[in-house]
């Protein structure tokens, strides 16, 4: 049996679309918009449930729109086979906790400081990689992902600390939801190594349906045998489905835009979120920006800058061939 999309076909070529970066810069505003609003709508659900009920209602919302579609495609059920199922439910045990994680800080420390943490993740890439894809550790690599804990040390810099090492490392105790935020960052690199394989065999579609069918039970069970369902209002509902669209609607805009143009031209605009996040926490929240926090995100978006820089650099090299 093959382990394509059917039984007696290979799994499928994906049309390759024309580099546009102009309208990659417009799907990249709809994902920096969508993300912000998973925060927003994620924090106002969890004023009235918890974090467990919030995701069960989520992958509810996903499973939901991802069954219209395929529904309206006239797809099959064939075509949703995975071609690693065991990859596949690992993937979607990760990011169940990764998301879990993530969410849990968005409701105890402030959004920026969430974001900022958030963006070590390509970092845990480069570093984990070698152990789990067999990529190679470069010394820029290394160098970036030293610069960028550098920044998510200084993001958690204790308020009275000042500029003492010193003073730093006696009155350095993370709270609970800064380490929620870095596990949350750890738990999306691994995702995203997961995901790098599953291409080979697997669409995107099909990843993000196994992702909700996986995850839709796993939260039902933990909800019942834990907390329960506590949904109170129709409010809480409206603001957890938002959420859960709002998460949909990122990763899709996210994917369309990284089929438009380079990493290396999508991920700095990825980065905007930081700024944008900075201002809806303090108009919305009325969260202040701290030095410390703002210095720190600076130091991550620098280290995946040079990450991007040298990967571009060693492509180029890659397409020279000698003489």
């Amino acid at each position: 049996m093959s382990s394509g999309t059917t039984d007696d076909a290979p799994a499928p070529r994906f049309r390759r679309v024309a580099a546009d970066p102009r309208r990659a810069a417009i799907w990249m505003i709809g994902a920096l918009v969508s993300f912000s609003l998973v925060a927003i709508t994620g924090r106002e659900a969890m004023r009235s449930i918890g974090a467990l009920e919030l995701l069960f209602w989520r992958a509810c919302t996903g499973l939901a729109v991802l069954a219209v579609l395929h529904l309206a495609l006239r797809g099959t059920l064939s075509s949703l086979r995975s071609g690693q199922p065991g990859l596949t439910a690992g993937r979607a045990l990760v990011h169940f906790a990764a998301q879990l994680s993530w969410m849990l800080a968005v409701s105890m420390i402030p959004l920026v400081e969430v974001f900022a943490l958030e963006f070590t993740s390509p970092l845990w890439v480069a570093v984990l990689a070698p152990l789990f894809l067999g990529e190679r550790l470069t010394a820029w690599r290394a160098f970036a992902a030293l610069t960028g804990f550098a920044g998510a040390l200084v993001v958690v810099w204790p308020p009275g600390a000042g500029l003492s090492p010193r003073a730093f490392l006696d009155q350095l105790s993370l709270g609970p939801g800064s380490l929620l935020a870095l596990a949350s960052a750890f738990g999306f690199a691994l995702n995203v190594m997961a995901v790098r394989r599953l291409t080979r065999t697997d669409s995107a579609f099909v990843t993000l349906v196994w992702m909700h069918v996986l995850q839709l039970p796993l939260a039902a069970a933990l909800v019942v045998f834990g907390p329960g369902l506590t949904l109170s209002s129709a409010a809480a509902f409206g603001w957890a489905a938002l959420c859960g669209l709002s998460g949909l609607a990122a990763h899709y805009c996210l994917t369309r835009a990284s089929r438009l143009a380079d990493a290396i031209v999508v991920a700095p605009m990825d980065f905007l979120r930081l700024p944008l996040i900075a201002l809806v926490g303090m108009a919305l929240y009325d969260e202040p920006l701290r030095a410390p926090v703002m210095a720190g995100a600076a130091c991550i978006l620098v280290a995946n800058g040079l990450n991007l820089w040298a990967e571009r650099r060693a492509q180029q090299r890659g397409r020279v061939s000698p003489a």
